[in-house]
């Protein structure tokens, strides 16, 4: 009863809906990052390339063989390194996406909870904390006069 009990209060935090969110979120994500390398990145590669599709480049181990019917007796073994050079670009665009977004967040976060800045509001829990802080300098200068 005690792991319920943990549970339900993981979940009544908010944690688990972070989570959720997150994942949610994630998983939208991949998909748009998915049809932006597919879909605008790889074509104009392509052309560059004169025509090359990246996901049919591979490395042939060994060849399929066949009967003289055309049933194919082995399969061919290859390494399909054109799926990889697409998972690397899709891993760079992801990578340097999520650097701006976390670059424009702290810009903003810094940006709200500087006190001095007028054009942004600051969040209560920083104004109480900056007037805590003016207070105690204030006491501070009293007493040391004294």
């Amino acid at each position: 009863m005690k792991i319920f009990k943990e549970f339900k209060e993981f979940a009544v935090k908010g944690n688990m809906m972070d989570m959720a969110i997150g994942i949610i979120i994630g998983a939208a994500f991949n998909k748009v990052i998915d049809v932006l390398v597919k879909m605008v990145f790889l074509p104009p590669l392509s052309l560059l390339t004169d025509g090359v599709n990246f996901q049919d480049k591979r490395i042939i181990l060994r060849e399929a063989l066949a009967d003289t019917s055309g049933a194919v007796i082995t399969d061919e073994v290859a390494i399909g390194y054109g799926s990889l050079v697409e998972a690397f670009l899709d891993f760079i665009i992801i990578g340097f996406t999520v650097f701006i977004v976390v670059k424009f967040m702290n810009r903003l976060r810094n940006k709200a909870q500087d006190t001095k800045d007028e054009t942004v509001a600051t969040p209560k829990d920083i104004e109480l904390l900056t007037k805590l802080n003016e207070l105690m300098e204030e006491q501070n200068a009293l007493l040391k006069s004294k």
